[in-house]
Protein backbone atom coordinates (compact mmCIF):
# COMPACT_ATOMS: atom_id res chain seq x y z
CA UNK A 1 0.00 0.00 0.00
CA UNK A 2 0.93 3.26 -0.78
CA UNK A 3 0.82 6.60 1.05
CA UNK A 4 1.64 10.15 1.29
CA UNK A 5 3.40 12.05 4.05
CA UNK A 6 4.75 14.90 4.77
CA UNK A 7 8.83 14.65 5.67
CA UNK A 8 9.22 18.40 6.63
CA UNK A 9 8.37 20.74 9.69
CA UNK A 10 5.51 22.86 8.98
CA UNK A 11 2.89 20.70 7.75
CA UNK A 12 1.13 18.71 4.77
CA UNK A 13 -0.10 20.66 1.85
CA UNK A 14 -0.26 20.36 -1.64
CA UNK A 15 0.90 22.60 -4.43
CA UNK A 16 -1.65 24.55 -6.98
CA UNK A 17 -0.58 22.87 -9.58
CA UNK A 18 -1.02 19.60 -7.24
CA UNK A 19 -4.60 20.97 -6.52
CA UNK A 20 -5.58 21.27 -10.40
CA UNK A 21 -4.54 17.59 -11.22
CA UNK A 22 -6.79 16.24 -9.06
CA UNK A 23 -9.81 18.68 -9.94
CA UNK A 24 -9.15 17.74 -13.60
CA UNK A 25 -8.78 14.31 -13.01
CA UNK A 26 -11.93 14.29 -10.65
CA UNK A 27 -13.45 15.93 -13.56
CA UNK A 28 -14.31 19.16 -11.66
CA UNK A 29 -14.46 22.49 -14.13
CA UNK A 30 -12.53 25.00 -11.79
CA UNK A 31 -11.49 28.42 -11.83
CA UNK A 32 -8.99 30.01 -9.80
CA UNK A 33 -8.68 33.34 -7.83
CA UNK A 34 -4.78 33.53 -7.35
CA UNK A 35 -3.38 34.25 -3.66
CA UNK A 36 -3.14 37.48 -2.44
CA UNK A 37 -0.04 36.73 -0.29
CA UNK A 38 3.57 35.26 -0.80
CA UNK A 39 2.13 32.55 2.29
CA UNK A 40 -1.39 32.55 1.08
CA UNK A 41 -3.44 30.12 -0.87
CA UNK A 42 -4.95 30.35 -4.48
CA UNK A 43 -8.92 30.04 -3.67
CA UNK A 44 -10.73 27.37 -6.38
CA UNK A 45 -14.66 27.44 -6.99
CA UNK A 46 -16.59 25.10 -9.10
CA UNK A 47 -17.52 26.58 -12.39
CA UNK A 48 -21.13 24.91 -12.35
CA UNK A 49 -21.79 25.51 -9.25
CA UNK A 50 -20.05 28.43 -8.18
CA UNK A 51 -18.92 26.88 -4.51
CA UNK A 52 -15.42 26.98 -3.43
CA UNK A 53 -13.48 23.26 -3.93
CA UNK A 54 -11.43 22.57 -0.61
CA UNK A 55 -10.27 19.80 -0.46
CA UNK A 56 -7.37 20.24 2.22
CA UNK A 57 -9.53 18.82 4.89
CA UNK A 58 -9.86 15.32 2.72
CA UNK A 59 -5.97 15.20 3.16
CA UNK A 60 -4.60 17.26 5.85
CA UNK A 61 -7.51 16.66 8.45
CA UNK A 62 -8.08 12.57 7.82
CA UNK A 63 -5.12 10.86 7.59
CA UNK A 64 -7.02 7.92 6.64
CA UNK A 65 -7.13 9.40 2.99
CA UNK A 66 -3.56 9.69 2.18
CA UNK A 67 -3.82 6.04 0.67
CA UNK A 68 -6.04 7.80 -1.72
CA UNK A 69 -4.99 6.48 -5.05
CA UNK A 70 -5.76 9.64 -6.93
CA UNK A 71 -3.28 11.46 -4.23
CA UNK A 72 -0.72 8.90 -4.44
CA UNK A 73 -0.90 8.86 -8.24
CA UNK A 74 -1.15 13.17 -8.14
CA UNK A 75 2.56 13.49 -6.05
CA UNK A 76 4.13 10.68 -7.64
CA UNK A 77 3.76 12.47 -11.08
CA UNK A 78 4.50 15.80 -9.84
CA UNK A 79 7.10 14.87 -7.29
CA UNK A 80 8.77 18.17 -6.15
CA UNK A 81 6.40 19.80 -7.61
CA UNK A 82 3.10 18.48 -5.95
CA UNK A 83 4.93 20.31 -2.54
CA UNK A 84 2.97 23.57 -0.97
CA UNK A 85 5.84 26.13 0.14
CA UNK A 86 5.70 24.51 3.69
CA UNK A 87 5.69 20.68 2.79
CA UNK A 88 8.06 18.14 1.33
CA UNK A 89 5.79 15.13 0.45
CA UNK A 90 6.80 11.27 -0.20
CA UNK A 91 5.31 8.12 -0.52
CA UNK A 92 6.10 5.31 1.48
CA UNK A 93 5.41 1.68 0.86
CA UNK A 94 3.67 -0.35 3.60
CA UNK A 95 2.77 -4.05 3.92
CA UNK A 96 -1.02 -4.39 2.54
CA UNK A 97 -2.00 -5.96 5.81
CA UNK A 98 -0.77 -3.35 8.46
CA UNK A 99 -2.99 -1.65 10.29
CA UNK A 100 -1.15 1.69 10.13
CA UNK A 101 -1.41 5.41 11.26
CA UNK A 102 0.06 8.43 10.40
CA UNK A 103 2.09 10.49 13.69
CA UNK A 104 3.57 13.93 13.27
CA UNK A 105 5.69 16.22 15.37
CA UNK A 106 5.23 20.06 14.19
CA UNK A 107 4.35 18.58 10.75
CA UNK A 108 6.94 16.14 10.43
CA UNK A 109 5.22 12.80 9.92
CA UNK A 110 5.84 9.38 10.12
CA UNK A 111 3.45 5.93 9.45
CA UNK A 112 3.42 3.78 12.54
CA UNK A 113 1.65 0.53 12.88
CA UNK A 114 -1.66 1.24 15.11
CA UNK A 115 -1.47 -0.51 18.60
CA UNK A 116 -3.24 0.21 22.22
CA UNK A 117 -2.17 3.25 24.14
CA UNK A 118 -3.35 4.79 27.40
CA UNK A 119 -2.84 8.06 28.98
Amino acid sequence: MKIVINRCWGGFGLSEAAWEMIFDRKGIEWEKTPKEHKWGYATYRDKNTGKEIDGSADYQGSYNLRNDPLLVEVVETLGEAANSDMSELVVVEIPDDVDWVIADYDGMEHIAEKHRTWS
